[in-house]
């Protein structure tokens, strides 16, 4: 007996031949590491240079890795898996690596890298390892994407700290954490700014909006936090920050070394007090001993390390792998009386600033007054205030009647943080057009709607 040849179970007009599976030359899959921990290819584990094979079905999703591959240089990739504690499998000489993750249970097994862009496949299997890197919960694997997405200077700290309840951290301690890097990234922005042993209110604007375009990842036991600083703009940030801790830790043992300071009522040998005087020109001041000393109160121990974008290179001066700067708190007598002394030595500034008049003040009808006026110009702080006699003061009250910046001279006192002009002198309206008076009023407002024009007494 003959079967009809479109029968059930044979291949015919309606039940057509299943398309058969094949194996196709293609990049290397994920595989587990081949025996001696080098990279082996999934056709043919022995054969050098044969075009690793794998086995596909009918659909295979190809999901959009986070970055663009073709914009990703490979050895910046291998960089980054090696600062994050990923291992490399394999030899250095091969067309690409295995990288392993530091915590093989919370990744991917393996992650094939090519080692330059010269490999066929290569678009193609960072892609691969970006999609495995976005999948990934580990912190090791979101902090290579954020390198990768935005070439970027780490800069870590950590504290050590008796653990709490199973393992976790006080919450006041990772807040104090986080306001000692704060701190830090503020005082290497106002060194980047201009080198001075008590910055006070001068280029805050300026260091404030800095921190702006960090980003922040912290650690899972709350014990350390990395910044990524973008080398465009916050290369000079990271480089001045970097002088500026190694010149503190120098300072402090020096300082150590030679037994005080050279200052009233210390004792100590002469001139120890000389290499804080010369870290200032490193970038240190007060506000960074202030941010080293929260990082270091009430711990065994800190530190700070930083690592240099490897997409940017290594800034001029600096170690390509810089060492950590650790702190301890024998350290923290050196560190505060530092601080005094800056604040404490720090010169008055010889100004000749403009500034539109917010707040008119003095306590009857005649007399001196205080004004507060708005710099616009002369001076890198926001605000002053001033202590005019009876005529500068009404001439001051008539430039804010007709909406006239007032020009004054006079000397910037360090002590309350450069806020404060003395001695003023000069004191005159500034003429402006009526377009620039104008947008300086509604500059004004929108800066300061509480206060803009306002008249006591």
């Amino acid at each position: 007996m003959h079967r009809p040849t479109d029968g059930p179970g044979r291949p015919g007009p309606e039940h057509p031949e299943p398309p058969e599976r094949l194996e196709y030359p293609e990049r290397p899959a994920y595989l587990p590491d081949a025996e001696g921990g080098g990279p082996r290819d999934a056709g043919d584990p022995g054969g050098p240079g044969t075009a690793p094979f794998r086995r596909t079905g009918a659909f295979d999703p190809a999901p959009t890795p986070p970055v663009d591959p073709a914009r990703v240089d490979p050895r910046v990739l291998g960089a980054l898996l090696d600062r994050h504690g990923w291992r490399r499998r394999g030899a250095a000489d091969g067309a690409y690596s295995r990288w392993t993750p530091p915590d093989p249970a919370a990744g991917p097994a393996s992650l094939l890298v090519p080692e330059s862009r010269a490999y066929p496949d290569c678009d193609d299997l960072l892609g691969e390892a970006l999609t495995a890197l976005a999948r990934c919960g580990a912190p090791a694997a979101r902090e290579v994407l954020t390198g990768l997405t935005v070439p970027s200077d780490e800069i870590r700290w950590w504290r050590e700290v008796p653990p709490g309840p199973s393992g976790a951290v006080p919450w006041t301690g990772q807040e104090q954490l986080r306001a000692a890097a704060r701190g830090m990234l503020l005082a290497g922005a106002l060194a980047a700014c201009d080198r001075a042993g008590y910055h006070g209110a001068r280029h805050r604007r300026r260091a404030r909006a800095f921190l702006d375009g960090v980003l922040v990842g912290a650690a899972p036991d709350g014990r350390g936090l990395t910044a990524f600083v973008p080398v465009t703009p916050g290369r000079a940030v990271t480089a001045r920050l970097h002088r500026a801790l190694t010149a503190a830790r120098d300072a402090v043992d020096y300082q150590r070394t030679a037994g005080g300071f050279d200052v009233p009522g210390v004792s100590g040998a002469p001139g120890a007090f000389a290499a804080f005087d010369a870290a200032v020109a490193a970038g240190v001041s007060r506000e960074l001993t202030e941010a080293l000393v929260a990082l270091v109160r009430g711990t065994e121990g800190a530190g700070v390390a930083l690592a240099w974008a490897p997409a940017a290179g290594v800034p001029d001066g600096c170690a390509a792998r810089p060492e950590p700067v650790e702190f301890s708190p024998g350290d923290l007598p050196a560190l505060r009386e530092a601080g005094a002394r800056y604040l404490r030595d720090e010169p008055s500034v010889p100004v000749r600033l403009t500034g539109a008049v917010v707040r008119l003040r003095r306590s009857g009808p005649d007399g001196a007054g205080t004004v507060r006026l708005r710099v616009l110009a002369g001076a890198d702080v926001p605000q002053v205030r001033v202590t005019l006699d009876p005529e500068a003061y009404r001439t001051a009250g008539h430039a804010h009647l007709a909406g006239l910046p007032l020009r004054v001279s006079g000397r910037l006192e360090s002590r309350g943080g450069f806020r404060r002009l003395t001695d003023a002198s000069g004191v005159a309206p500034v003429r402006v057009d009526p377009a620039e008076r104008e947008r300086l009023l509604k500059a004004l407002r929108a800066d300061d709607p509480g206060e803009a024009g306002v008249l006591e007494g």
